[in-house]
């Protein structure tokens, strides 16, 4: 079975923010076009209280460049919200009524001002009309393959690459993302208009090793119950080759920035926040870290093992955690 059948977000929250990127991407946008309508789509939205986060923060960067731009009105805008068909679009839709209410009192935008739409489908491969879209943004979904490498027979017990995996097996990774990559650049190509922007944070590694442990890790310690699961965390070089050989974009930043596997877990002192926190904090890093990895691979375990295994794996993971885990992994960011 393809990854495109059945992986998607378990429904979580991710709390890395990328407003200062998301406002300077923006704002060149704006300030070299004067657009009456403008596309915007998030590709992997997933589904879940953070889904409409992000494109929280496009709008608002759109409307603070367009408020500072003499003779600018704010354009329309469409925005588009992209997963594969298993994400819950439903839960997606419900929320839509208070994002409205939102806009209408924090931006003064009407129903007449922003249109949403749920658009399902794997990112790699054509979404979207020709030249339709000014602004595309991912996070958290280019490091995901479209499917398993072939020939991993080599790699046995292991569900990722270790530092024990042959020289076959890293090739048939790096060959599978620069394949699906160079599809996913060549399709936003045609889909957006000259000048576009996209803005993309996936997990990625600074290491020019492919099994270097931040990055790895994690996958190592569920190889005693996983074996098909495929992920790869490129490096900032491997991510430049390939734009600069599909051709079709220029780079203006590339970033490589760490995140805490269990941030926010330190005691806050508000009081509220203790009480809506308590049990969260009562949990382990090992269990915070689990429930970390859990709210991105369960659509893909479960597929595979059965949703019966779930509860056990991942508390096993956590104890497994606790002891080994390293507190942070890389994220690559690119705009």
């Amino acid at each position: 079975m393809e990854v495109t059948q059945i992986l998607h977000m378990n429904k979580g929250e991710d709390e890395t923010s990328y407003a200062k990127n998301c406002t300077e991407a923006v704002a060149e946008l704006i300030q070299n076009t004067l657009l009456q309508s403008m596309g915007i789509a998030d590709l992997g939205c997933s589904s879940g209280p953070n889904t409409l986060m992000a494109v929280s923060k496009i709008i608002h960067a759109v409307c603070k460049t367009s408020s500072g731009i003499v003779g600018s009105t704010l354009p329309e805008l469409r925005v588009s919200l992209n997963d594969l068909p298993g994400n819950d679009f439903n839960e997606v839709f419900m929320s839509l009524p208070g994002f409205y209410e939102n806009l209408r009192k924090e931006k003064g935008i009407g129903p007449e001002g922003c249109f949403v739409s749920g658009v399902p489908g794997s990112f790699y491969g054509r979404l979207f009309a020709r030249k339709s879209m000014h602004f595309v943004h991912s996070s958290s979904s280019l490091h995901w393959l479209s499917q398993v490498p072939p020939s991993l027979d080599m790699n046995k017990g292991k569900i990722y690459i270790s530092k024990t995996s042959p020289p076959c097996v890293v090739k048939a990774y790096v060959s599978q993302f620069e394949k699906d990559f160079f599809l996913f650049l060549r399709s936003r190509a045609h889909e957006m208009v000259a000048g576009g922007r996209m803005l993309l944070s996936f997990m990625g590694r600074i290491s020019p090793e492919a099994s270097a442990e931040v990055g790895s890790h994690q996958w190592e310690l569920l190889a005693h119950a996983l074996t098909s699961m495929a992920s790869e965390a490129p490096s900032p070089q491997e991510v430049r080759n390939v734009i600069m050989e599909e051709g079709y974009f220029s780079i203006n930043h590339v970033e490589a920035f760490e995140v805490n596997w269990d941030e926010g877990s330190s005691a806050c002192s508000d009081s509220v926040c203790d009480k809506c926190d308590f049990e969260h904090e009562k949990l382990s890093r090992g269990q915070r870290v689990a429930i970390t990895i859990r709210v991105v691979v369960e659509s893909m375990i479960e597929s595979h093992f059965g949703r019966e295994i779930l509860d056990e794996l991942f508390r096993r993971y956590g104890e497994l955690s606790t002891i080994t885990s390293p507190r942070l992994w890389l994220s690559t960011l690119i705009w």
